[in-house]
């Protein structure tokens, strides 16, 4: 049985509604201003014969004061929760898209690991078939474990309940060893990554959370570039910052595009990478984890095939942030 599926309504759906709900509240003030104007020229007419106090002009203006008020508020309401509808609307777009591609995510390494099992289950197969066929299901259980955690690490970095075991580095080396570190991950040639620059004080890491930080821009890096990849990483100190810059010489990021990119489950969208394949998780954790250190990260593109630069600023240890970095570590456990 074919469960139908849910109807998505377009945007302008939901602006028509709340257009209908404005007019319907215009329409109800006209309605009582009508009557309240209405009922003012009947009081007026018979004014001769009422007491003194029902004409009073101080009681209509507090009435039609009230009134207005009233309707203002309704309005700011009914536009947040317009606003925030919107949101919503947006948010449950980009998580469907986000289930449909971390389905086929995961479902691509299972089919081919089932593949070569099938294979290997019904025939025979020569010993370097069989080594090529066990390096293949090897690499992509290893694919299959990384979207998986990935998706675990976004959540406990969410709910703030991973065990963290913060530290405190001297900025030159551990940045050093994250370079070296990724370029054996991704066995990228000695030219491909280069860091530049001294960084000579200290900050507080976690460590397995950098690794995953710079584990993800080389990994976007790699993928939206079309040629040998070269990824520059420059490290400064600035006396309350330590300065990292991560820049490649990829296809870049478009203005309207370097806002978004650090939300959860965004993705580029562009004619030119049609075939690159990801979750929406990358930069998310990336951006996560770097204000989880009490920095912050922005990007910088000067448009298309121009490259991107990814600025992070860290604060020294002693020298800014002191009693959110002494609580990053007090909470080893």
């Amino acid at each position: 049985m074919k469960i139908p599926e849910k109807k998505q309504h377009s945007p302008a759906y939901y602006i028509f509604i709340f257009v209908l709900a404005q007019v319907a509240w215009l329409g109800l003030l006209g309605l009582w201003i009508y009557r309240y104007v209405y009922n003012v020229i009947i009081l007026k007419s018979v004014g001769d014969k009422l007491p003194a106090d029902i004409l009073s002009p101080g009681k209509d203006i507090f009435v039609l004061v009230g009134g207005f008020i009233l309707f203002i508020a309704i309005s700011l309401g009914m536009s947040m929760i317009f606003r925030n509808l919107n949101v919503q609307i947006k948010l449950t777009r980009l998580y469907d898209n986000f289930i449909a591609s971390i389905t086929h995510e995961l479902k691509t390494p299972l089919a081919s690991i089932q593949l070569y099992l099938e294979t290997l289950q019904s025939r025979d197969v020569s010993p370097e078939k069989r080594r090529e066929f066990y390096d293949v299901m090897l690499r992509e259980s290893n694919r299959l474990r990384g979207l998986i955690d990935t998706i675990l690490e976004v959540a406990g970095l969410e709910r703030k309940k991973q065990i963290y075991n913060f530290e405190v580095f001297q900025a030159d080396e551990i940045i050093n060893a994250m370079v070296n570190e990724v370029r054996d991950q991704f066995n990228l040639p000695e030219d491909a990554i280069q860091l530049v620059g001294e960084a000579p004080c200290q900050c507080v890491a976690e460590r397995n959370y950098l690794k995953i930080l710079f584990n993800n821009l080389t990994d976007n890096a790699i993928k939206y570039t079309h040629g040998p990849v070269r990824i520059t990483v420059r490290l400064t100190c600035t006396g309350k910052n330590i300065r990292i810059e991560f820049q490649d010489t990829g296809i870049g990021i478009l203005l309207k595009d370097q806002r978004k990119i650090f939300r959860i489950f965004q993705r580029l969208n562009r004619v030119n990478i049609p075939n690159v394949k990801g979750s929406g998780l990358g930069l998310y954790m990336v951006n996560e984890i770097v204000k989880y250190h009490g920095g912050k990260i922005w990007v910088y593109s000067e448009g298309e095939n121009k490259g991107t630069i990814f600025i992070i600023e860290l604060p020294v240890y002693q020298a800014a942030k002191k009693r959110y970095l002494n609580r990053l570590l007090k909470k080893n456990r």
